[in-house]
């Protein structure tokens, strides 16, 4: 349902969020006015968000965003103007707004998001990593709220981060903060697609959940999973893995273990750098609620530093699911304004 208020009607200022992924591209609107949550009913956006898929090509994109933007501007109804638009983009961007290498949109290296599409739309934009967006929109509406450290996960087909501390969103020297996926947890492991080899990544996302699937079910087991996965042990996906798992496939419970063991590894490799009081976890494997967090918090007892001794760090869902990256990128645009 639709919130009402002032910045919910025609004549409205809105704030534009857009989340780039590999595959689509999604915008939402919040209301531009006095406090966090002015005119859009706290965590939720004005109306339903816009949706459309990922084209190739930097000008594509460009379009694609812009017209996307459009879209929403247009759903708010007449005399609605847009007045600051945020943009999420996976990989990593400058603080300048500037996409220095994006894994997932291929072949977009050192493109000034922020600059160009301010000229193509002549609105205030800004541009940021999709998962520091889904951090803050988090921080601000969703699981994190009212924690003063705090770190995202968002586990997917690759891993993105966001870190909050002291209450303060964390960039870095350059804007490239919070890329847990890419630390090496194998020097010996698999090849990655950032270059390197044994990135957490490849052990610890939805690649790395259907590739150990794949290794059981090539080993003869997992029948559940080849089974939903139309009888092909090559075509077997994470997503195959949870499905059999919620249905208490004793296999698939198996699996999803040892791969929780891989995310708690990261993570506590993360708590003891960071120390945060809080862990969300989103992305798509975060859907599968606690039949993945209650191994992740059993086997990151063991595995993080002092684990008997330290006060209890809380691991916990996600709440805003996939629009957290537009959300957060509305709210930082919006603050910038």
């Amino acid at each position: 349902m639709e919130a009402e208020g002032p910045a919910s009607g025609p004549g409205a200022e809105i704030a534009v969020g857009v989340d780039v992924g590999g595959t689509k591209i999604l915008g939402l609107a919040l209301g531009l006015g006095v406090g966090p949550t002015a005119g859009d009913g706290g965590a939720g956006a004005l109306g339903a968000p816009v949706r459309v898929p990922t084209p190739s090509g930097v000008d594509a994109v460009l379009e694609a965003v812009g017209a996307v933007v459009e879209a929403v501007r247009v759903a708010r109804g007449p005399g609605c103007t847009v007045g600051a638009v945020g943009v999420g983009l996976p990989g990593l961007v400058d603080r300048q707004g500037v996409l220095r290498v994006g894994p997932n949109l291929a072949n977009i290296v050192d493109v000034a998001f922020a600059a160009r599409l301010r000229e193509r739309l002549g609105t205030p934009v800004t541009a940021d990593n999709d998962a520091t967006c889904a951090m803050w929109a988090e921080h601000q509406r969703g699981s994190a709220r009212g924690a003063r450290d705090a770190m995202l996960v968002t586990l997917g087909t690759g891993i993105g981060g966001g870190i909050v501390a002291g209450g303060a969103l964390q960039r870095g020297a350059n804007g490239f903060a919070a890329e847990p996926g890419h630390m090496v947890v194998d020097p010996n492991g698999p090849r990655c697609p950032c270059g390197g080899r044994g990135c957490w990544e490849r052990f610890a996302s939805g690649t790395g959940l259907g590739r150990l699937a794949r290794d059981e079910a090539n080993a003869g087991r997992a029948a559940r999973i080849v089974a939903l996965a139309g009888g092909d042990a090559e075509s077997v996906r994470g997503e195959h893995v949870t499905a059999a798992a919620a249905e208490g496939d004793a296999e698939a419970l198996e699996v999803l273990a040892d791969f929780a063991w891989w995310v708690a590894l990261g993570l506590a490799n993360l708590v003891n750098l960071l120390d945060p009081e809080l862990v969300v976890v989103g992305g798509g494997l975060a859907d599968a609620g606690d039949l993945l967090l209650a191994p992740v918090r059993n086997a990151f007892g063991r595995l993080v530093m002092g684990g008997s001794h330290r006060p209890a760090v809380r691991i916990v869902g996600a709440e805003l699911g996939e629009e957290a990256g537009a959300i957060g990128a509305a709210l930082l645009a919006a603050d910038r304004t």
